[in-house]
């Protein structure tokens, strides 16, 4: 599983929303650390994860979106996600991302409710 992982970004006036297309592994989760830190120095608090095409998440995948939400925790912000696959919703539950980040079952959702 050599997809390389991409990620968008829409800027929002109090975050953004982080748009990721293929394999959350080593390097996927540092292109998603690097961009949400980038945005995280720029003043955002609020930061949208939105995993519609993204189909797989490895360990240390997960293990790097856990130093986000750490790191935007300790910045007094909140990292969500939304548009989870079953299989990914259910791994974020077991790993405990569920327990600091909260998860949307779509965007228009997290959208109004996060006030992105």
């Amino acid at each position: 599983m050599n997809e390389e992982l991409r990620v968008a970004v829409d800027r929002r006036t109090n975050g953004a929303i982080l748009y990721t297309k293929g394999y959350i592994n080593n390097v996927g989760g540092e292109e998603i650390a690097n961009r949400a830190y980038e945005l995280m120095d720029a003043d955002a608090r609020i930061l949208l994860l939105n995993l519609r095409e993204t189909k797989i998440v490895n360990s240390i995948g997960i293990s790097i979106l856990i130093e986000i939400i750490e790191k935007m925790m300790d910045k007094g912000g909140k990292i969500a996600f939304c548009c989870l696959t079953p299989v990914i919703h259910k791994t974020f539950q077991i790993m405990g991302l569920a327990n600091y980040a909260t998860i949307y079952e779509n965007e228009e959702a997290a959208v109004q409710d996060l006030a992105l």
